[in-house]
């Protein structure tokens, strides 16, 4: 037996000695590094963006009142056109036709009725000196009645063929400019054909939408008397700012049922006539928040529907904590409540990490993240 006692106690040592350093290993764990910054208070400047439909002030379809030949047309797509100005003439032959028998008809109803008056004067004379019975004045008088009668009827007709005769020349219903004209001249066109549209854009609407909570801030701002909340820009479909700002005018009386927002209408002005019915773009409201406590996205997760940090002590243990965003803008949230200055937060890799732990933490200032 002691040949094999010589050969276990080396390989006893060993083992031993492996034991020990494995167990020095799992004792000192390596703590993480993660980028820690500090939270500070700053005057911020928050932009929201909404896309928006901009539409003309003024938008009317031109349509035919009678049926016809189109005769004539005066103007030329995307022409500037006052009030009143003449837009297309209907072949009006017809028309003219009718008049002229409206106006012979109450010619001669008003003749008929002249000669019923005579005769009621005549009557009168005769029921005075006692020639006739009093009840043929009865009789003149309804025939003067019924001629009077005639000659409303007559001249109503008359004036209804004027007017059918006025359809003929379709005329601008306020400055603006032609819309495309689908109809060339010749064409037989009837009652309600659509001949073009009329936009004035001298100033147009912005529609957007915002969201409940969105609507209630810019409520209760506009009570306190803050008006900056009206003010809105316009950004353009190619990225660039137009250059005259906008103002909140109204809204809807009611949420959407699906998407639980509420349309909001600006109104632009446009000199230049750059804006266009249709046209898109996105309206920007911009907000100045004083003391504003910023922290960056990356430093937020979610746990059943609320936001949540990882806040760092003095001793660089890791607490997690609820907090409530006012506002978010492009990768930041702006804090409501939960976080006041001076308190240390990691920024990032929050995913990696759980509470109360500690950490090694890495320095970040938060103006340097404000300029990413």
């Amino acid at each position: 037996m002691r040949q094999y006692t010589g050969i276990y106690i080396p390989l006893l040592a060993l083992f031993m000695a492996g034991c020990a350093t494995k167990g020095e290993s799992t004792g000192k764990e390596d703590l993480k590094s993660l980028p820690v910054t500090r939270l500070i208070a700053k005057d911020t400047t928050l932009h929201r963006s909404y896309v928006t439909d901009i539409q003309a002030v003024q938008n009317v379809e031109i349509r035919a009142r009678v049926n016809g030949f189109l005769d004539k047309i005066y103007v030329d797509e995307g022409q500037e056109v006052k009030k009143g100005q003449l837009l297309f003439g209907i072949n009006d032959a017809e028309y003219r036709t009718e008049l002229s028998k409206a106006k012979a008809v109450l010619s001669n109803m008003v003749a008929e009725a002249k000669a019923a008056s005579l005769e009621l004067e005549r009557v009168t004379l005769l029921v005075d000196k006692k020639v006739v019975a009093a009840s043929e004045l009865d009789v003149a008088n309804a025939r003067l009645a019924a001629a009077q009668a005639k000659i409303d009827e007559a001249r109503s007709a008359a004036g209804n063929a004027e007017m059918r005769l006025s359809y003929t020349s379709i005329r601008a219903p306020f400055d603006g400019i032609i819309d495309r004209i689908p109809l060339k001249k010749g064409s037989l066109i009837s009652e309600g054909t659509l001949l073009t549209t009329v936009s004035d854009t001298r100033e147009v609407y912005a529609y957007f939408n915002v969201s409940e909570t969105e609507y209630l801030q810019y409520s209760k701002a506009i009570a306190r008397g803050d008006n900056s909340y009206r003010q809105v820009q316009l950004v353009l479909a190619d990225g660039s700012d137009y250059n005259h700002p906008g103002k909140i005018e109204t809204m809807e009386s009611e949420f959407e049922e699906n998407t639980g927002s509420i349309a909001f209408r600006a109104r632009f002005p446009n000199p230049g006539k750059l804006l266009k019915h249709g046209a898109s773009g996105k309206v920007r409201l911009t907000t100045e928040m004083d003391s504003a406590v910023i922290i960056p996205q990356k430093a937020v997760f979610e746990m059943q529907d609320k936001n949540y940090v990882f806040v760092v002590d003095a001793a660089n243990k890791v607490t997690m904590r609820n907090f409530e965003p006012q506002a978010r803008f492009s990768h930041f949230y702006i804090v409501k409540s939960g976080l006041k200055p001076g308190e240390r937060i990691v920024c990032e890799g929050v995913r990696n990490i759980r509470d109360g732990i500690s950490i090694a933490p890495r320095t970040v200032p938060m103006d340097s993240l404000l300029r990413l």
